[in-house]
């Protein structure tokens, strides 16, 4: 007889990468909190080749196959929340191996700590290639988190909490993420936020966790809980981190409006010191400062219609 699981580990993937995916999925196989007290829901979305007859789930007693046309990852997540039967939701991105007791100290965190909505661990990155010197600056941007020390907070803005955990291990309990998926009904402009096909625009998970603060509760970060980012060779090139920086200035100024924090344009002065700046750069830095311009131009005029 099926007992309700203590937790819902959804990965949501659209074309993923197979020799990735067995990594990822052998991981979840090996996790010390045994099979009977998870679920696996895997949100295949709108993936050229149905992944149900390309990913053999069989090993787990409580897997399921879901699959999601509506393309774009804020439908996956939103599918995925629909279909668990836990209070506890994993969300595992499809390039994410945990560590052998990811599930296990997820479950003593949400029994711990009531007060935390929304969490996450370490992420640490294992590059394809090894990453070129140019490229430190801006490696925060690829998911990689690993800090000292265990941080919480529970303020609303996303300016001022410093403990907001990232999408790759994102773990939520239910009522943060049915409020979730409430305010997405009433407002389809958050449903943007994250990445569709070819597109690289984000910031979901940070809507996401923080709903735990619009509840009341807080967000969380832990150093006891990890997983490996495994990050492909084609993320450290120059033309897709500059689509990056772009689309991420550009997401993460609209979230700011949507959570209430509308930006505006700089005075007279910072415009003069960034021009000041900007001709400090080297040709590259310059590059990736007008992509960012960029992406925060184009939302600050999309938010100006609002």
């Amino acid at each position: 007889m099926f007992m309700q699981p203590y937790l819902s580990v959804i990965i949501c993937s659209h074309n993923p990468r197979v020799h990735y995916y067995e990594r990822v999925l052998k991981a979840l196989e090996f996790q010390t909190l045994t099979d009977e007290r998870w679920e696996l829901l895997l949100v295949d979305n709108a993936s050229d080749k149905v992944l149900a007859s390309e990913i053999d789930l069989n090993w787990h007693p409580y897997a399921r196959h879901i699959r999601e046309e509506q393309l774009g990852l804020t439908h996956a997540r939103l599918r995925g929340i629909k279909e668990a039967q836990s209070d506890i939701l994993v969300f595992v991105d499809d390039d994410n191996v945990l560590d052998p007791d990811y599930l296990e100290i997820v479950f003593k965190i949400a029994k711990n700590w009531p007060i935390i909505g929304a969490w996450g661990g370490q992420l640490r990155p294992k590059f394809e290639i090894p990453p070129p010197a140019w490229t430190e600056e801006y490696l925060d941007m690829l998911a990689i988190r690993e800090f000292g020390r265990n941080k919480w907070s529970n303020l609303t803005s996303i300016l001022q909490n410093g403990a907001i955990p990232v999408g790759a291990g994102l773990c939520v309990r239910k009522v943060v993420a049915e409020k979730y998926a409430d305010l997405i009904l009433k407002d389809p402009k958050r449903s943007t936020l994250d990445r569709k096909g070819q597109r690289l625009t984000s910031c979901g998970d940070l809507d996401l966790a923080l709903t735990a603060c619009d509840l009341g509760l807080g967000t969380g970060q832990f150093t006891e809980l990890g997983l490996t980012h495994l990050i492909p060779a084609f993320r450290l090139q120059e033309d897709y981190l500059l689509k990056l920086v772009k689309s991420t200035a550009y997401s993460f100024t609209v979230l700011r409006a949507l959570r209430g924090e509308a930006p505006t344009l700089p005075c007279y002065s910072a415009r003069l010191y960034q021009k000041y700046a900007y001709w400090r750069m080297n040709s590259r830095q310059r590059r990736f400062e007008k992509a960012r311009q960029d992406g925060f131009t184009l939302a600050y005029q999309e938010i100006s219609t609002w």
